[in-house]
């Protein structure tokens, strides 16, 4: 493996930073995760897009949240299959091994990822529909949503309500998980839905018994 290079200078110099300010500070607190392992409270499934800031947002210190990131923040269906699925095996060990309480997927404004699947639910984007598109491959978990804001004329307000049925979505196939459905029913782990707006800062939540997103 001859492709691998060494880091660019200016994450070195925030590594050297980090590690004279807020790791010394704080070393005993490190030491002490590095000896206990890690107790996570809750779960945090979160897009990529690196504008989403998950332990910004909650003022979260390390050692909080067991935090997976994928395109949309989309949760696939139960599928015991043989086949790789990061998202699921993630899922899995937070649940069963971990043992966390709380599960929370985190939604965004201006999603990439959810506009891409619009894309494809138009015909706009035969890139995506080429069976070689890891992403729009991924996108079709939520491709079924589209019916509920296909009537929305405005393209903004059309993508933020889209983006907050993958949401929806998500908490939808977490259900289908049978150590999820155990979980909750036993009332040792909830879940909850949030979008929030990179722009202004807002936070909303999923209130299942009005089926809409209320501010926090």
């Amino acid at each position: 493996m001859n492709h691998a290079k060494p880091l660019p200078g200016y994450l070195v110099t925030r590594y050297q930073g980090w590690k004279a300010t807020g790791y010394a500070e704080n070393q005993h607190w490190y030491r002490r995760l590095a000896e206990e392992g890690q107790r996570p409270r809750a779960m945090v499934i979160s897009c990529c897009d690196s504008r989403v800031h998950v332990t910004s947002i909650f003022g979260a210190d390390q050692g909080e949240f067991f935090i997976h990131r994928n395109i949309a923040n989309l949760v696939p269906p139960y599928a015991p299959d043989g086949d790789h699925h990061g998202t699921s095996a993630a899922i899995e060990y937070a649940v069963t091994a971990l043992k966390v309480s709380h599960l929370i997927v985190l939604g965004h404004s201006q999603c990439g990822g959810v506009q891409g699947c619009i894309d494809m639910a138009k015909g706009n984007a035969p890139h995506l529909e080429a069976k070689t598109s890891f992403v729009g491959r991924w996108m079709e978990i939520l491709k079924p949503k589209f019916e509920q804001v296909a009537d929305i004329q405005d393209p903004v307000e059309q993508a933020r309500r889209f983006e907050r049925q993958a949401v929806v979505a998500s908490l939808e196939n977490l259900m289908t998980f049978p150590f999820i459905d155990s979980a909750v029913q036993a009332r040792e782990l909830s879940l909850h839905g949030l979008w929030t707006d990179i722009g202004e800062g807002d936070l909303e939540y999923y209130d299942a018994v009005q089926d809409r997103f209320l501010a926090v």
